[in-house]
């Protein structure tokens, strides 16, 4: 991966969050917090998915995907994260950094297809529900998530050669607290127009498709809605649909915000924090939004503890 002048650059520099000694020790135990929950929510229902006989079907399946994403993307992050802020100098290795960049990519594009197949999924069980069996087979679930895997690693494998492939020979120091393509290519001394232009184009096709598929699904979601006589189900279920979108809106909001925007109006720094929420935080909220909420999670959480507690006994 590494060819020209890029044997000037062995390693990159990471800025982190802030220089702030008291802050990074704050910083350090809260996200030390925010991975434990992380990983705990999003391993546990996993787990809580493949044992439990009532939650094998299309929604819970994908769902036990999303967790394996969130838990793949922020332990290709965090971890690291943690380990810098207890060091004085925040460094990794070149080829630690482009794994760290091609992880990351792949994660951010499992997810919004993720997002986008669960949302379609939602369509179906809600405006076709005699239709649910015919229209979402095992095979054809197997066959949307396998693409999503295959798309994801293909597209951050891509991006990770073009931007180790360009020359960096004059700052090793990333304003970033992991390894991002966007400060990455801002420290290149190479042109950059392709590589910004590959970026801008792909991450913008991904974005946009994946969204258009949500909206439209919501679209025919909120008016079969609203043709439900019930007052209590139609609150139920607009909640439920309050909670995906507002998870959806700041996931694509932030990504929106790193990657859609012209050069001139990004801030580095800004983009720091940003980051956080879809890198870090929207991994844990997702077990929240999509478990705990869940009547039928709930049940099979308390129906397998009951059955730990009595085998116990």
């Amino acid at each position: 991966m590494a060819k020209g002048n890029h044997s000037a650059i062995t390693e990159f520099i990471l800025l982190g969050l802030t220089g702030n000694p008291k802050l990074q020790a704050i910083l350090f135990c809260v996200f030390l917090l925010i991975y434990l929950v992380t990983a705990l929510g999003n391993l546990g229902l996993i787990v809580l998915i493949q044992i439990s006989s009532q939650l094998q079907t299309p929604m819970y399946f994908f769902l036990c995907h999303l967790a394996f994403i969130d838990f793949f993307g922020t332990s290709a992050i965090t971890p690291n994260t943690l380990v810098n802020s207890l060091r004085e100098i925040k460094s990794m290795s070149f080829y630690a950094c482009a794994t760290q960049v091609c992880c990351f990519i792949t994660f951010s594009v499992w997810e919004l297809l993720m997002l986008s197949i669960m949302a379609y999924d939602r369509y179906v069980a809600i405006c076709k529900p005699l239709l649910y069996v015919v229209l979402m087979p095992k095979k054809l679930c197997i066959q949307m998530v396998t693409s999503c895997y295959i798309y994801g690693f293909t597209v951050g494998l891509t991006q990770a050669v073009a931007t180790f492939h360009m020359s960096f020979c004059d700052s090793n120091v990333v304003n970033q607290f992991y390894c991002d393509d966007v400060p990455l290519i801002a420290l290149a001394c190479s042109d950059t127009r392709v590589k910004e232009l590959m970026l801008l184009t792909i991450a913008g096709f991904n974005v946009f498709c994946s969204l258009i598929t949500v909206l439209i699904s919501y679209v025919f979601i909120v008016f079969t809605i609203l043709r439900i006589h019930s007052a209590v189900g139609r609150q139920k279920a607009f909640s439920t649909c309050a909670s995906h979108l507002f998870s959806i809106t700041i996931y694509y909001g932030t990504l929106s915000f790193m990657y859609l925007q012209p050069k001139s109006k990004h801030s580095l720094d800004k983009d720091k924090f940003a980051s956080v929420f879809y890198a870090v935080v929207i991994p844990m909220l997702n077990p929240l939004i999509y478990s705990l909420r869940n009547q039928e999670v709930k049940n099979a959480l308390k129906k397998i503890t009951e059955k730990l507690y009595s085998s116990n006994r």
